[in-house]
């Protein structure tokens, strides 16, 4: 359960360079605080704040204090060494998060630059949802799917997705694999589902200015109607959870390079 994380950030061999065995501590400073994992919290934060700083005059004053400020409370985190709520500390990430968006949401200009952002946030948040629903899925495959241990194994991915009131409106109380991967993957009404996602990145693409590439607006559009018209009984039966989540994640992984190279690369 303590790699689970690294797994799923697919940072287990980096990890395992400066740290000689998985611990929980070890784990929570890795994810937290270390320089040397770019995907730690404070290399974001700290990438984030460069980004901004770049584009400074491009940006709201809202959405800089937003980042500026998160960055220097994490300066002070940093300093003290030792990350010692590990829930407070995950929860304060989680607040300067919404601060953040919602700073870009209500003071940005709507210009191809709040665009590219909102790409960015929905190319990660079904790269990610994918990755956590996978991993937890192969380990919950290993024990009685009735059990307490699932259930809770269930809850958490939930919980960590901002999806267990969703999934109680819609399901009940009853925590299921297939009705956790319907709700991932197929609802159309959840924010962090990965069909959710893919119609924003659809919805956004075509308002890109400039004609920079088709391909990943095709592969956009492919994707967008598997996942509009797919069912659950058809990923379990016929295709397989894990096998169709590994193909999401090389497909979504070719539209981000796609975009990449059509836009970034040609600036």
């Amino acid at each position: 359960e303590l790699s689970a994380p690294l797994r799923i950030s697919g940072t287990y061999d980096l990890y395992l360079q400066s740290y000689p065995q998985v611990s929980a501590d070890k784990v929570l400073k890795f994810f937290a605080t270390d320089i040397n994992n770019p995907s730690s919290v404070l290399s974001c934060f700290n990438a984030a704040r460069d980004n901004a700083l770049s584009v400074r005059s491009k940006l709201s004053s809202e959405t800089w204090e937003a980042i500026n400020s998160s960055w220097i409370e994490l300066q002070k985190i940093k300093r003290s060494k030792k990350v010692r709520d590990a829930g407070a500390f995950f929860e304060w990430v989680k607040e300067r998060s919404h601060l953040y968006r919602g700073a870009v949401y209500g003071t940005s200009l709507r210009n191809d630059a709040f665009r590219f952002l909102r790409l960015g946030t929905f190319l990660e948040r079904a790269d990610n949802t994918a990755r956590i629903l996978d991993v937890k899925y192969q380990v919950s495959d290993q024990v009685d799917e009735n059990s307490t241990i699932d259930y809770f194994r269930w809850n958490a991915v939930l919980r960590s997705l901002g999806a267990y009131e969703a999934y109680r409106e819609i399901y009940g109380d009853r925590i299921s694999p297939a009705s956790v991967a319907e709700l991932l993957i197929l609802r159309e009404e959840v924010p962090r589902s990965i069909r959710s996602c893919l119609e924003a990145i659809n919805d956004i693409l075509p308002e890109i200015e400039g004609g920079a590439g088709l391909s990943h607006l095709r592969q956009t559009a492919v994707q967008f109607a598997r996942l509009k018209y797919g069912d659950t009984q058809h990923i379990f039966d016929e295709i397989g959870l894990h096998e169709f989540l590994t193909d999401f994640l090389s497909r979504i992984g070719g539209i981000a390079q796609d975009i990449q190279t059509a836009y970034m690369e040609a600036v």
